[in-house]
């Protein structure tokens, strides 16, 4: 008796505790400004949280997102938006989600809806009022638990028991739900190493074996938007001690050869993941003596800037992978030309690399982090003047020599050696 009495008053404190999370998330953030444009749009319009945000208030983990459902159609939810002077863009109006905007908040108000018609990659929808439909259409039970801005869940597929239990389930049939979007293979990997204290279950493994292939029907940028998910600290860790999930990852993203890399931090490394970035965790697993980064970047969709960053670190080290020492030279002639985000990459890459702790490295770190490029002293007028060269190519190459000379030479020149090179 004691003992039920225990579990009541525990389940009955966690209860309060989400409750007080959710109520909380309203007032901290504008979305009680959503809330009330909704609520009041008309005698039945209601507006609930759902998916990401309930579950992290339940799993206590940090908010960033906020996804709402409603019983509104999409041009009504418009209305009701404008009506409070809410601004907002259409996201996805055809499948029913609209994404207000305030402050710095961005709010994703998706629609009821259910599925006409899936092939595996997109879903034909039709709006519903029924949020047991709603809830039917989603891929787990954990993503489809809903709450009222006063805290009151509606879970009618008991997703806060599965995720206080540590099991990740799909609503209904587990096949059904991957067939009408193969997502989900990688959804299912996500959440697995997420919030499972449950080992696989085999029935699970086999229907995502089986259905592997329907990845190719997903376009790469929902590949590479998913992949970002997976490969964040705790889940990319988690990765590397799970064999059928890492199996999986390996087999959707081929180019991804370096996970060992991830299995054994040295002390330094583990806090530094919590802070490092996805292109630089990509670097960690693209690069190599090979043309597999050419290979990643041609098939996934990833910004300029970002192919630059990924191309810099493996341009560094592609013949020096096996180097101990970074000399200042060498860095500080990456610093110049490229830029101190370049020589932080390849820094932190390094540290990444290595078992064993090197001090030298992170010292390294906080003196780029702390430098300002510098100024090259000579300039075109100086040679005009005092050398009376004349505008034009000559000036141009005796000038770029020179600043070869000076950032060869820690920065620094002579008036003798500015002489030679003009001389020569």
């Amino acid at each position: 008796m004691k003992y039920l009495l225990n579990k009541l008053f525990l389940r009955s404190n966690n209860l309060d505790n989400v409750s007080i999370g959710l109520k909380n998330l309203t007032l901290k953030t504008p979305a009680s400004k959503i809330f009330h444009a909704i609520n009041s749009h008309s005698e039945v319009s209601e507006i609930r949280y759902v998916g990401g945000c309930v579950r992290k208030i339940i799993n206590k983990e940090k908010i960033d997102d906020i996804d709402l459902a409603t019983n509104l159609e999409p041009k009504d939810v418009c209305d009701a938006l404008k009506k409070n002077g809410i601004n907002f863009y259409e996201t996805g109006i055809e499948h029913g989600t609209i994404t207000a905007l305030i402050d710095d908040y961005k709010f994703e108000i998706t629609t009821l809806r259910k599925d006409v018609l899936t092939d595996g990659r997109h879903a034909e929808v039709k709006f519903s009022k029924d949020w047991k439909e709603d809830a039917s259409r989603r891929d787990f039970t954990i993503n489809a638990i809903y709450s009222d801005r006063g805290g009151n869940l509606f879970d009618p597929f008991n997703g806060k028991e599965d995720l206080e239990k540590g099991e990740v389930n799909f609503i209904g049939n587990p096949e059904k739900r991957i067939k009408e979007d193969y997502l989900r293979i990688l959804r299912y990997i996500r959440f697995f190493l997420n919030y499972s204290k449950q080992k696989h279950k085999p029935e699970i493994i086999k229907y995502l074996k089986m259905n592997l292939d329907g990845i190719s029907k997903l376009s790469k940028e929902r590949l590479i938007d998913e992949l970002k998910k997976i490969l964040r600290p705790k889940i990319l860790i988690n990765l590397t001690k799970d064999k059928f999930s890492l199996e999986i990852i390996e087999t959707i993203f081929p180019q991804l050869k370096h996970f060992n890399i991830f299995s054994k931090l040295n002390s330094y490394s583990s806090i530094l993941l919590k802070e490092i970035d996805f292109i630089l965790i990509i670097s960690l697993l693209v690069t190599d003596q090979t043309d597999n980064v050419d290979y990643f970047l041609y098939k996934f969709n990833i910004s300029k800037k970002d192919q630059k960053r990924i191309k810099d670190i493996h341009e560094f080290y592609k013949d020096r992978i096996f180097s101990k020492t970074l000399s200042n030279e060498v860095l500080n002639k990456i610093f110049y030309y490229k830029g101190k985000e370049t020589v932080i990459d390849i820094l932190n890459f390094r540290i990444f690399k290595l078992r064993k702790l090197d001090n030298n490295l992170i010292q390294q770190i906080k003196f780029y982090k702390d430098m300002v490029r510098p100024s090259m002293p000579i300039k075109a007028d100086n040679l005009m003047v005092k050398y009376n060269i004349p505008e034009g190519k000559v000036l141009g190459d005796k000038l770029r020599m020179i600043e070869e000379e000076w950032v060869n030479n820690n920065f620094r020149i002579s008036d003798q050696q500015v002489e030679n090179i003009i001389n020569n």
